[in-house]
């Protein structure tokens, strides 16, 4: 009790242990217990004492904590406790305590060291790390929210090595991910802050975060907490999106093919009062506008780049960013940053520059956002910063934008000068003719954009005049410029007196370079070269080495452009003067002196200029790469030959004209590429068109076949109507039959008995057909015989043919029989005919016997035509065959054949009495209902039994008759 007393701060007696000596006390105490309340009184005790005595409890305690992680796990109070203990022995976060300033400052050494130390210590068994990661994992408040401290600040000591045990670690970062997920705002917010660690220039772990959905989860924490009016939340995700798109074009892709760009709109969102704007919102917002730029950031890949910048426009991103830029009220931190940002989301996209060219400034009358910010540029009262961002934003415009660099070219130009509105050439040449050096260097470098890669502007250029003063002539803008070069240190003028110079070098380098044109007009002045060669010859201070520099570099440019026009000013004649007056090495040591320069270096790095001071503002980013592109080819045209420059004057002309050809062939092949194109886009519409005709069609072909199927449906239920109508009215009129009903009846029965006689007498005159038919096989039967004979005595081959006989014979019978059964048939008929009498009438006799019949008669019909036509098939096959043995094969054939037709016209004809048969005893069996409806006495088909057997027995002589004939057939 005294020992915890003792730690606990009560009173004791004696003399009170040292700090050590308590710290080993409880260290035994935590590995000797076995009881687990003495050992978490033991854990809690050094965690009091662990701020104060930090290197102690490091030293003989952090083995006993780990084991208390491993062992104890299953108590979430010693754990929370250890973990605690462990965060405040590593972490560097000291808490104020009562310091000399010496002490303070040997304590911040120390603790840098003591912190990297443990951590260091904590590390070396990656374990160790592991089983963090499992604490992490834990849902108690008191044990995760200490292990996400303590991770962050073994990652804030040893990032690369944490990492690399995370990254191999089995989902060690999803792990991590699920923080974010958590419902407690201070373990959420503390996991954020472990992420930004943990991503800390490690692309692979930053493409995991990324694909573990964290774009989507901390934008909707950034959307939950105000987006740019959140609080320092807001801040921390930020920061940890900064971290995972940095440099990191797979996560860059990702966020834009997952559609995050257009959830970005919203936080730049500005109301029209931006009076009193938070320390909070200003830093949010400028964390905003930073994500933006890395997005579209110059040293991305081209294609993503340009990618992200057509979204940000489409998703309406750029117009509110624009509309940042012409608010009033906003920070000029932020609208400076808006401006960088704006400049780089339409830095080489013409479709964006096309917009930002059409934004106006809510000012009355309206002036576009770019003379706007123009006159800011050369405003010597602006802030430096805001100039510089002015000027980045219309470098980026002009880039790759020759639409807009004529568009600013115009403005100068006679013809289009307006005097009642100020136009953006006339804040330039006033910026460039200023006493502000500033605004003549930014002026200088603006106007040498609009001339970049544009030989067509140049000369155009060349046509600008300028008003000096009253009553003297105008000069052109390019005398101008000489004019003041020349002039030097004799204008007084507020800032660094080369900058002026170098600006205007600069102009003159780009204006004049590829533009033979530019070059004449420069040499014409006769005192421009005596003053570029005089002041390259003298020795100047190290601040003037970069003014010889570039006007070496000018001179160089005339060299190399000149096109020998000016007889004065050859090429040849130019090096002479070199050589004379400079001498050769001494001329390419000036022109050195530009790349060699540090300010050179600084600006070649990126296309942003940006200076910590006005003084270091002296070079272009783009006129770097001129510098480097012209140094060496300069270089090499001072010590050429008269006859080496003939030679590559020959050479040029000669590449002229091949490139000439090339740009004919290749207007040739685009033409032809985009008439191509154009049946292509043809082709393709026609197809789709055919394609949607074909889907017409056959739709309107479901659409008639389901009408035709509507339209029979209909039609059967039409009929059934009619018959349910009809017999629906004959029962209606039974109760009150009409004489003159019946008599129409009787009429019609009668007219119906005239027709069953003519009927019958058709029907004789078809059996005497059928007779004849029957006659005429006979005959050929016996015509057969003599021929069998003959074959047997004089062919190899007869019996084959007699084979072919006996089988044409058989399905001869077999035709007959069918005719015979077929007259039978009609006989029936022909006694159903008479029995038809109006007053023998059957009033049994159902109508289905007649249906049943004609089934029965038409499928004895169709196996007639295909026995017939099998029939003329052998008949001509076997006609083949008897052609070469004898004439009298032929003539039977021609017999079997007439019979075929015969056969064919009765089987036709029969076809038709049956028809006319079906119809009439039909009428016949209606007619008969109708009268036994009325009352009319109808004999039963019983009375007329007798008859009928008569008729059987007449018909059953004549199948004897048949037989027999058939019978004498087969014996000959």
């Amino acid at each position: 009790m005294n020992f915890l007393r003792g730690v606990m701060g009560g009173p004791s007696a004696g003399p009170q242990p040292s700090g050590a000596d308590t710290i080993q006390k409880l260290c035994d105490r935590v590995a000797s217990s076995t009881l687990l309340d003495d050992r978490r009184d033991a854990v809690r005790a050094l965690k009091s004492l662990s701020k104060k005595y930090r290197l102690e409890v490091g030293i003989q305690a952090m083995e006993h904590l780990i084991h208390v992680l491993q062992t104890d796990r299953s108590d979430s109070e010693i754990i929370g406790y250890a973990l605690d203990t462990l965060y405040n022995v590593i972490s560097n976060d000291l808490e104020e305590e009562e310091q000399d300033d010496s002490e303070e400052e040997n304590s911040a050494k120390q603790v840098d060291d003591l912190g990297s130390q443990f951590t260091e210590i904590f590390i070396k068994q990656q374990e160790n790390v592991t089983l963090l990661l499992t604490l992490v994992e834990e849902f108690d408040f008191h044990v995760r929210w200490p292990g996400v401290k303590l991770l962050t600040s073994l990652l804030k000591q040893q990032g690369p090595q944490v990492q690399q045990i995370i990254l191999v670690s089995p989902m060690g970062v999803s792990r991590l991910m699920d923080l974010l997920a958590d419902s407690r705002e201070v373990i959420r917010n503390d996991g954020v802050l472990l992420l930004q660690q943990l991503t800390k220039s490690n692309a692979a772990i930053q493409k995991i975060v990324a694909f573990e959905n964290a774009f989507e989860r901390l934008l909707d924490i950034i959307t939950e907490e105000g987006n740019s009016d959140g609080g320092i939340v807001v801040e921390d995700c930020l920061l940890l999106l900064q971290n995972l798109l940095k440099n990191n074009n797979s996560n860059q892709n990702f966020f834009k093919e997952g559609s995050y760009i257009q959830r970005m709109k919203p936080w730049f969102e500005v109301g029209d009062d931006n009076c009193g704007w938070s320390a909070q919102k200003v830093t949010n917002l400028h964390l905003m506008l930073q994500l933006v730029r890395v997005l579209v950031s110059p040293t991305n890949p081209p294609g993503a780049t340009s990618s992200c910048q057509k979204a940000m426009f489409h998703c309406g991103l750029l117009q509110q960013l624009c509309t940042i830029l012409m608010a009033t009220g906003v920070p000029a931190d932020i609208l400076t940053e808006t401006i960088n940002t704006v400049s780089e989301v339409i830095r080489g996209c013409q479709t964006n520059q096309d917009y930002f060219a059409s934004v106006n400034a809510p000012s009355n009358p309206p002036r576009p956002a770019i003379v706007v910010l123009l006159m800011s540029m050369v405003n010597e009262r602006q802030p430096f910063v805001l100039r510089c961002a002015v000027l980045y934003c219309f470098q980026c415009f002009l880039y790759k934008n020759q639409k807009g660099q004529g568009e600013i070219v115009s403005t100068l130009l006679p013809s289009t000068i307006d005097g009642n509105s100020v136009s953006a050439g006339q804040l330039l040449c006033g910026g460039l003719f200023s006493t502000d050096s500033l605004s003549n260097w930014c002026a200088a470098v603006a106007l040498a954009h609009a001339l970049q890669e544009n030989g067509t502007l140049k000369e155009q250029l060349l046509r600008v005049q300028l008003a000096t003063s009253i009553g003297n002539p105008p000069v052109s803008l390019l005398q101008q410029c000489t004019n003041i070069l020349s002039q030097g240190d004799k204008i007084d003028r507020r800032g660094s007196k080369v900058q002026t110079r170098v600006g205007l070098l600069m102009l003159l380098c780009t204006w004049l370079s590829n533009c033979s044109i530019a070059v004449t007009h420069f040499l014409h002045n006769p005192a421009n070269v005596p003053f570029l060669t005089g002041q390259i010859a003298e020795n100047l201070g190290e601040e003037e080495q970069l003014v010889q520099g570039l006007c070496a570099l000018l001179l160089g440019i005339s060299i190399y452009y000149n096109d020998n026009s000016l007889e004065n000013y050859r090429k040849e004649k130019l090096k002479q003067l070199i050589e004379k007056r400079i001498g050769r090495e001494n001329f390419i040591e000036k022109l050195g002196f530009i790349s060699k320069h540090e300010l050179y270096s600084r600006a070649a790095q990126k296309p942003q200029p940006s200076f910590s001071s006005p003084d270091h503002m002296m070079f272009d980013h783009e006129f770097t790469k001129l510098v480097k592109e012209l140094e060496g080819v300069i270089s090499k045209a001072i010590y050429k030959s008269s006859e080496e420059d003939k030679k590559e004057e020959e050479v040029k002309k000669t590449l002229e004209q091949h490139d000439n050809i090339v740009t004919h062939y290749k207007k040739v092949i685009r033409e032809q590429d985009q008439e191509l194109e154009e049946l292509k886009q043809r082709i393709s519409t026609l197809t789709s068109q055919n394609e949607q005709l074909q889907a017409t069609v056959t739709q309107q072909v479901s659409q008639i076949q389901q009408h035709k199927d509507q339209y029979n449906l209909l039609k059967v239920q039409l009929g059934k109507d009619t018959q349910h109508h009809n017999s629906h009215g004959d029962t209606l009129q039974m109760n009150g039959i009409q004489t003159e009903e019946v008599s129409k009846l009787k009429e019609e029965l009668e007219e119906w008995k005239n027709k069953h006689e003519l009927l019958q007498g058709q029907l004789k005159e078809k059996d005497s057909v059928i007779e004849k038919l029957n006659s005429s096989q006979l005959e050929v039967g016996a015509a057969e015989q003599p021929l069998q004979t003959s074959r047997f005595g004089g062919l190899e081959h007869s019996n084959e043919l007699q084979k072919e006989l006996e089988m044409l014979r058989s399905q001869i019978q077999l035709q007959a029989a069918e005719i015979s059964k077929l007259q039978m048939e009609n006989q029936k008929l022909q006694v159903m005919n008479t029995a038809a009498d109006p007053m023998l009438g059957d009033s049994g006799a159902p109508a289905a016997t007649s249906s049943e019949l004609e089934a029965r008669l038409e499928q004895e019909i169709k196996e007639l035509k295909s026995q017939v036509k099998a029939l003329s098939e052998e008949k001509e096959s076997l006609k083949q065959q008897l052609d070469s043995s004898t004439s009298t094969v032929a003539i039977l054939q021609d017999k079997n054949s007439r019979l075929e037709r015969e056969v064919a016209e009765s089987k036709k004809e029969q076809d038709d009495l049956l028809v006319l048969l079906a119809d009439q005893d039909q009428k016949i069996s209606a007619q008969k209902m109708k009268l036994k409806d009325f009352g009319v006495a109808v004999e039963d088909e019983d009375d007329t039994e007798s008859g009928d057997q008569g008729d059987e027995d007449e018909d059953g002589d004549e199948e004897e008759q048949d037989e027999n004939a058939a019978v004498c057939y087969q014996d000959n």
